[in-house]
């Protein structure tokens, strides 16, 4: 993951229109609707690392907030994270979300996906 940047922060939410009152409020981010591609809820589109906040649910990454790191090679990066100690907890071509050898959850996301937003 050398190449690796922070492309995402993903903040669930009990209450998303509270928690999009918070983040523009504190950041004055500009927090709009996600395209279909980007999935539900909102998130940020101005290039550089991107806050996203969406409704808090059960599954992978709904629970707790996220940090997504852009990769060159999605599949690549899932079998270092296996073969160093982690796992993948849901794996995509594009995106995919892992926990780290001591249990913390954490994203990926391929870099030609990030770009395209």
């Amino acid at each position: 993951m050398a190449d690796a940047s922070i492309a995402l922060v993903e903040f669930p939410a009990d209450d998303p229109q509270r928690a999009l009152g918070f983040w523009r409020g504190v950041l004055a981010a500009d927090l709009a609707p996600r395209s279909t591609a980007e999935g539900h809820g909102w998130q940020t589109h101005a290039g550089g690392t991107e806050l996203g906040v969406h409704q808090r649910g059960i599954g992978p990454g709904d629970t707790v907030s996220l940090p997504y790191f852009s990769v060159g090679d999605v599949a690549a990066t899932l079998r270092k994270v296996v073969d160093l100690g982690g796992s993948v907890v849901h794996s995509g071509q594009t995106i995919a979300i892992c926990k780290d050898s001591e249990g913390s959850p954490f994203g990926i996301i391929g870099s030609s996906s990030h770009e395209a937003k």
